[in-house]
């Protein structure tokens, strides 16, 4: 018993691991491949088709050799969830273009209580005060040290509104999908991942020439961005299947409190390998992040003990009454039917 919770937590632990690493890794490359120090490769959207082609073509592959089991899902929720994903991509990239970054940093945290909203909305799900608190000193923490200047507009707000809805929906589609027809959060990527690269493929050059003035054709491909492309696009692979694995494994609120470790990290080699400036603010709000982290994961298995003993406390009473039941029902004279005596 021992031993298969210690392989559980060891699982738990590598799909953060991978998470966390591809996830910042990402993020290391697309900065030096779409920065204008960089390689200056402006196309994010199209980028995102380019990510989602490779790991459609990841999941075909681990189909053709029998490495997944194919499960059925209904094409009319797969493309559904597609939509919520691409206008959640489509959504953050344009927040991103109309907000300060000041803005866009306080709309993405603002994703944690909103899918705490809709889980209470969608599942009836209900929060531990302890886990609550810690994901308010998270959310403040980050906040510290992310949120810097805040302007508003009314179209950077709406953009702002439909990518927090939409990621949060899309994070909890991807737990519930995988409840509701019992299949691995890699058979569901494989499955989402080739509607979003024709989609986003298709529609992405459009989107970015709204966003930058540019279509992707007049870009000059030379060596060096076709490496950080070819870079991004395998890092992009684990980043979703990590994604799926996390959720699928723990909650949509879980991997939107644990993944701002992400945004510590980047904040730490951004300032070790980039140069930039980390104040006291900054460190303080990293070091409240982390507390906040520490005491989710605290509050979180707290309440699965709880949850575990209230669970073992109902089905013992059931047996219990079950048992007397029979109890009763042996001691209690049969009676003949016909005659409506005692037989005993």
């Amino acid at each position: 018993m021992f031993e298969k919770k210690s392989r559980f937590e060891v699982c738990d632990f590598g799909a953060w691991a991978m998470n966390i690493v591809s996830s910042v890794g990402i993020i290391m490359a697309n900065k030096e491949l779409m920065s204008s120090h960089g390689f200056g490769f402006a196309f994010a959207t199209t980028l995102t088709g380019f990510h989602f082609t490779v790991t459609s073509m990841v999941g075909m592959l681990s189909d053709a050799a029998g490495y997944s089991a194919s499960k059925h899902v209904p094409l009319w929720e797969l493309i559904g969830f597609s939509i919520v994903a691409n206008m959640s991509i489509a959504g953050m990239n344009f927040s991103l273009m109309l907000n300060s970054v000041g803005f866009y940093q306080i709309s993405k945290l603002s994703m944690i209580p909103v899918v705490c909203i809709m889980e209470w909305i969608l599942h009836g799900k209900h929060y531990s005060k302890e886990v609550k608190m810690a994901v308010a000193v998270v959310v403040i923490g980050v906040g510290v040290c992310t949120v810097t200047d805040v302007n508003i507009n009314v179209k950077g707000f709406l953009c702002a509104c439909v990518a927090i809805l939409c990621t949060s929906l899309q994070q909890i589609l991807i737990g519930s999908l995988q409840k509701k027809y019992s299949i691995g959060s890699f058979e569901l990527l494989s499955k989402t991942a080739p509607i979003q690269a024709i989609s986003l493929l298709v529609l992405g050059p459009f989107i970015d020439y709204y966003l930058t003035g540019k279509f992707i054709t007049s870009y000059k491909l030379s060596s060096g961005a076709c490496f950080f492309v070819v870079l991004s696009c395998c890092l992009a692979v684990f980043c979703n299947i990590s994604q799926y694995l996390c959720i699928g494994r723990f909650s949509a609120v879980s991997f939107q409190v644990l993944g701002h470790m992400k945004t510590v990290c980047v904040l730490m080699l951004g300032w070790l390998l980039f140069d930039m400036e980390m104040k006291f603010k900054n460190i303080m709000g990293m070091v409240l992040a982390v507390v906040g982290m520490i005491v989710y994961s605290w509050a979180v298995e707290v309440e699965k003990q709880a949850n575990a003993t209230k669970n073992l406390l109902n089905s013992s009473m059931k047996d219990e009454d079950l048992k007397l039941l029979n109890e009763g029902i042996e001691q209690c004279p049969s009676k003949d039917v016909e005659f409506g005596v005692s037989r005993a």
